[in-house]
């Protein structure tokens, strides 16, 4: 069905948010699942429905016209009021829920998101699902702006007043070191900074929380790579080019590298995160409670018990909450 160009649609002021908020067509119709030409077109009818142009879109990045600014302004307020319309409806009867959003972080793209789909698809028959897999700080941002209904990531501000949160994990950190490398029963500390660290890309909250956590220990180590990907970190790792500091998780999710790599406990003072399903407080009645539950079985199965099988020390830095 094509919007008719004389109507401001509220589909097409999603669209418009979109542009809006990542300063590019092509970026937007990623997030909303469309196509740039779609995405485009329903910038075109909107412009046309309210008698202006909203975005500079020949420029890089995109910007918003005086006109843009003040609908921006107003086109949050209106989704706003949307998401808390259909929040209400679905408070009534949650099986007539008709779209759920969830953001996944990407450790658990190939093993638990699957699973936990196709689970919900059982319960909620009559709904649509959109997934969104990113790195936690993006998809609290997108729950922060209402673009998703739950997520599953590190938790980042347990304070948040806004936000209603089920821990469901909690895993500490350790090193990933070459085959062979260290002697355990060594310095293994100093063993490790003769090695450049391969460190997690700091553009993540990973990667700050870890650079963090190195200055409080007043530790400073010299590092040549800085990376946002498990398996592009272990693969150097067991090439024998370094070391990394890294969460079980990123263990289990790149397994092929696991006969070329020691896993070893850090040589400081221990540094652990919580991975938590997040969701708006008072929206979806006690729906996040019930994915955080269905949601727990299938990580103690998929990764904490084959985590515990291969790395037994773990016990007590990979627990279920």
């Amino acid at each position: 069905m094509v919007d008719s160009p004389g109507k401001i649609t509220l589909w097409g002021i999603e669209v418009f948010m979109a542009a809006a908020d990542e300063r590019s067509i092509s970026a937007a119709a990623k997030r909303l699942g469309a196509s740039p030409s779609a995405v485009s077109q329903q910038l075109t009818n909107l412009e046309s429905a309210v008698g202006a142009t909203l975005l500079q879109r020949n420029a890089r990045p995109v910007r918003l016209t005086p006109a843009g600014e003040i609908l921006r302004r107003r086109a949050q307020v209106i989704l706003n009021e949307a998401a808390q319309a259909r929040a209400e409806l679905a408070m009534s009867d949650l099986s007539m829920l008709t779209r759920f959003r969830l953001g996944m972080i990407e450790d658990f793209e190939a093993d638990v998101t699957p699973q936990l789909l196709t689970h919900m698809a059982g319960e909620l028959k009559s709904s649509q699902f959109l997934l969104e897999t990113g790195a936690s700080h993006y998809l609290y941002e997108l729950l922060e702006n209402r673009a998703l209904d739950v997520i599953v990531a590190a938790e980042l501000n347990a304070g948040d007043d806004w936000a209603e949160v089920h821990p469901l994990l909690r895993e500490g950190f350790v090193a990933a070191v070459p085959k062979g490398r260290v002697e355990a029963g060594g310095n293994v500390l100093k063993q490790l900074m003769r090695l450049p660290l391969i460190q997690y890309t700091q553009r993540h909250y990973m990667g700050r929380l870890l650079t963090s956590h190195l200055a409080r220990e007043k530790i400073t180590l010299s590092h040549r790579f800085e990376l946002d990907s498990y398996h592009a970190i272990l693969a150097l790792v067991g090439q024998g080019t370094g070391w990394s500091i890294l969460p079980p998780l990123a263990l289990m999710r790149a397994r092929r590298f696991a006969d070329e790599i020691d896993v070893l406990e850090l040589p400081f003072e221990p540094l652990s995160r919580t991975i938590s399903l997040t969701a708006r407080k008072d929206i979806l009645q006690d729906m996040p409670g019930q994915v955080a539950q269905s949601l727990r079985p299938i990580l103690q199965e998929t990764i904490v018990t084959h985590a515990l099988a291969a790395y037994p020390f773990l016990k007590d830095k990979l627990t279920m909450l």
